[in-house]
């Protein structure tokens, strides 16, 4: 099993998204830095549309994500609805 990860610059708008992905994927971790928030998640993470938009309490599109993005690692499948990190098996 292999970790992928997502990091954000840390600002108002990335706790709400940090929140919905942790909401999403119950066996994700967070690393919190004075700039920056990490989250781990082991062999896949989900980014949903729907739950990023109940946290902020308006429409998201998710290229917005790439707004605050520092760096990610995993192979990437992106739709409108779910950005999603995984390790191929």
């Amino acid at each position: 099993m292999s970790n992928v990860f997502i990091a954000f610059q840390t600002n108002e708008e990335t706790r709400s998204i940090v929140d919905a992905i942790l909401a999403d994927n119950p066996h994700a971790t967070v690393n919190q830095q004075p700039a920056m928030v990490k989250i781990d998640s082991p062999d896949q993470l989900v980014v949903r549309r729907s739950t990023v938009e109940e946290h902020m309490g308006r429409p998201f599109d998710l290229q917005e994500l790439h707004i605050n993005l520092i760096t990610l690692t995993g192979h990437i499948d992106e739709t409108d609805d779910e950005f999603t990190l995984s390790w191929a098996h």
